[in-house]
């Protein structure tokens, strides 16, 4: 497969991926914020995904604009949906039809210069529900429609790795707000906040019931086998997709899969203990170095990244 091509497949399920997580980030901030806006702040998620450190309102509606809308925010939904369409374009032929019908209906729909009017008009929760509904909607499409093959191998590896960077990155943020309360009740408000972000909120209940203890968050969020956004279930997928293109020849092997097998062991038998002995934020920016390095390893090996 062409190196441009591969690119663009890597891309377009990066940029789809992002956008879904912004958009549960969104309506998860927007419901805790109408409960106790002291605690949740608008200006974290604007500083760390549109790079603005002095963004002057904390309107929920206007925060939500700007993730949404704003095309100098560089991670807008709007920005990410119309890079997603250009690589989906691009590569064509590579994906089913029902795929790039999924994603062009998207960007005509979040495009659309009446839409900004119904986020002012409707409930923000709905509004950015029928978003997200693209988004579900393009992961089942991929899951009926997409030929097992090479393409989809490409696609998983930019998914599985944009999933792993957003856990790692979501849960950071909230460290920084933990950090700043010694409130037991306050702290479990902030780690229910990152399991509803995350989607593990139902998952966490039928297992430890109602009591947010961190080091069952922590496990459940690094290490859990069958909760598909825990960091080691999106690493083994990543490394099973990317083990899939070496084996198909498409990746050369360099050292790819021993990146990829020292992060998965490195989560899957830490300890709580050893977690909690270098510090979580340690344990994250250790991950999020690896993920860079993998990353890195694929582009040089493979292409290089032009997006």
């Amino acid at each position: 497969m062409l190196s441009r091509v591969a690119n663009n497949l890597i891309w377009l399920e990066r940029y789809m991926e992002r956008g879904n997580g912004i958009l549960s980030l969104l309506k998860v901030n927007y419901s805790a914020n109408q409960d106790a806006p002291e605690l949740f702040s608008w200006s974290p998620i604007i500083e760390n995904y549109a790079g603005v450190t002095n963004f002057l309102t904390e309107d929920p509606i206007e925060c939500i604009d700007f993730m949404v809308f704003k095309t100098e925010n560089p991670n807008s939904i709007i920005n990410v949906v119309k890079k997603a369409r250009e690589n989906a374009r691009s590569v064509q032929e590579h994906i089913s039809r029902e795929l790039w019908l999924c994603i062009n209906n998207y960007y005509h729909f979040v495009t659309n210069p009446n839409l900004p009017n119904k986020l002012k008009e409707e409930d923000p929760i709905i509004f950015l529900d029928n978003l997200q509904a693209f988004h579900l909607m393009f992961y089942g499409c991929m899951d009926v429609t997409q030929e097992r093959g090479t393409s989809y191998y490409f696609m998983n590896v930019g998914k599985y790795l944009e999933r792993v960077i957003q856990i790692s990155d979501f849960t950071a943020l909230k460290l920084i707000e933990i950090a700043k309360t010694s409130d037991s009740l306050e702290r479990s408000v902030f780690w229910k906040n990152l399991l509803l972000s995350i989607g593990g909120y139902q998952l966490y209940l039928k297992k430890h019931k109602s009591a947010f203890e961190e080091k069952h968050i922590i496990t459940m969020v690094f290490q859990d086998k069958l909760f598909p956004r825990s960091l080691y279930y999106s690493i083994n997928k990543l490394n099973r997709h990317i083990n899939m293109l070496i084996d198909a020849n498409e990746l050369k092997k360099n050292n790819i899969d021993f990146l990829l097998g020292k992060l998965e062991s490195t989560i899957k038998y830490t300890t709580i203990e050893s977690i909690n002995e270098q510090g979580l934020n340690n344990f994250i920016e250790e991950i999020k170095e690896d993920i860079r390095n993998i990353s890195f390893s694929i582009n040089t090996v493979y292409f290089s990244h032009s997006n």
